[in-house]
C-alpha cells in the first residue's frame, strides 16, 4: 500500500487525473455549443429544423449523417481549441527555453610533420619535435 500511495501523491497521477476530467469537461462543453449553437445555425442555412436528424436510407438501414456531422464538428473545435490553447504556446515556450550553442573554437591543430593533434598554442609538435608555425 506505501508504493501505491506514493504513486497517488506524486504529482504526475494527480496532474493527470485533474487533465482527465478538465478535458471530459471540455468534451461536454463543446459538444452543448455544436448542438445548441452550431448545429441550428447550420441547420438554418440547410433549411433542416434539425441538423442531427440528417440521415438517409439505403435497404431499410437509417444512416445518421446529421450526428456524424455533429461529432466531426466537435472533434474540429476540441483539436483547434487543444492546438491553439496547449500545443502552440507549449512550442513557442520549448523554442525559447532552447538556445543555440555557439560553435566552440577547435583547441587543437594538426601537426603538418606527423599529423598528430597538438594544441592550437604549441609551437613544437609534442611527438615529433618539429617547430609548427
Amino acid at each position: 500500500m506505501k508504493g501505491f500511495k506514493q504513486f497517488l501523491l506524486r504529482g504526475n497521477a494527480i496532474d493527470l487525473a485533474v487533465g482527465v476530467v478538465i478535458g471530459a469537461a471540455f468534451g461536454n462543453v463543446v459538444n452543448s455549443l455544436v448542438k445548441g449553437l452550431l448545429t441550428p445555425f447550420i441547420a438554418a442555412v440547410v433549411k433542416q429544423p434539425d441538423f442531427s436528424s440528417i440521415s438517409f436510407t439505403i435497404h431499410g438501414s437509417k444512416f445518421l449523417f446529421g450526428d456524424f456531422v455533429n461529432a466531426v464538428i466537435s472533434f474540429v473545435i476540441i483539436a483547434s481549441a487543444v492546438y491553439f490553447a496547449v500545443v502552440l504556446p507549449m512550442n513557442a515556450l520549448m523554442a525559447k527555453t532552447q538556445h543555440e550553442d555557439k560553435p566552440t573554437q577547435p583547441s587543437t591543430k594538426k601537426c603538418p610533420e606527423c599529423l598528430s593533434e597538438i594544441p592550437i598554442e604549441a609551437r613544437r609538435c609534442a611527438h615529433c619535435t618539429q617547430p609548427v608555425s
